[in-house]
């Protein structure tokens, strides 16, 4: 599993920013066998290459998936200009959910894991690639690697949650997994809600912040 732990300010430098565009025409987008309603998307690039939705069952707040609009199973088998654009596009969401939920990350107040499961025996539940991106806060975990056993164990549908965690159970015995019934499946209305939520920051020009 690629992993990255950031703590600098995504706000610093030329990070891209979609605000000065119109909200682009959101439509449904396939996530592995898995087809995403439109009113689950809260992002798309320019390119149209790369997309951002929520999530069923995510670990902590703000947990969001980052994915291109074409089923790719490995990061290899990106081109280059849909590589370029998934990781633009991960600084952009980035900087929108630091602003969401008040975070500075250069002081410390907050931060983010940033991570790639790629391939099966990495984690990877849904052969697409997908860039997790969670944000974080002090306390937020008895332990703050625990987060890292969450994501070993993320599936983006509880039957396939149980059979994820079934089979690192097997696999390792000594394994520290959560148990699924910690984190039940989110309502449609909520993922929605939070869909929007995160559009009026990307997309403020559209009148949609009061």
């Amino acid at each position: 599993m690629e992993m990255a732990a950031t703590d600098n300010n995504p706000n610093s430098g030329d990070v891209p920013s979609p605000s000065s565009s119109s909200m682009p025409e959101f439509t449904e987008i396939q996530f592995g066998k898995f087809k995403i309603s439109s009113s689950q998307i809260f992002f798309l690039s320019k390119s149209h290459l790369t997309a951002a939705i929520v999530n069923l069952r995510p670990i902590v707040p703000g947990h969001v998936l980052v994915v291109p609009t074409r089923v790719v199973p490995h990061l290899s088998q990106l081109t280059n200009d849909e590589h370029d654009d998934l990781w633009r596009s991960v600084r952009m969401v980035q900087s929108m959910l630091e602003t969401k939920y008040d975070m500075n990350v250069s002081t410390n107040s907050g931060g983010f894991n940033v991570a790639v499961q790629d391939g099966k025996v990495a984690g990877q539940s849904v052969p697409h690639v997908h860039v997790h991106i969670l944000p974080r806060s002090p306390g937020d975990f008895e332990q703050n690697d625990d987060v890292y056993d969450e994501l070993e164990a993320w599936a983006p549908t509880e039957a396939m949650s149980i059979q994820k965690l079934e089979d690192l159970k097997e696999a390792s015995a000594s394994l520290d997994v959560p148990e699924d019934e910690d984190r039940n499946n989110r309502t449609m209305q909520m993922m929605e809600d939070e869909a929007m939520a995160y559009r009026s920051l990307l997309y403020p020009s559209d009148g949609l912040i009061d």
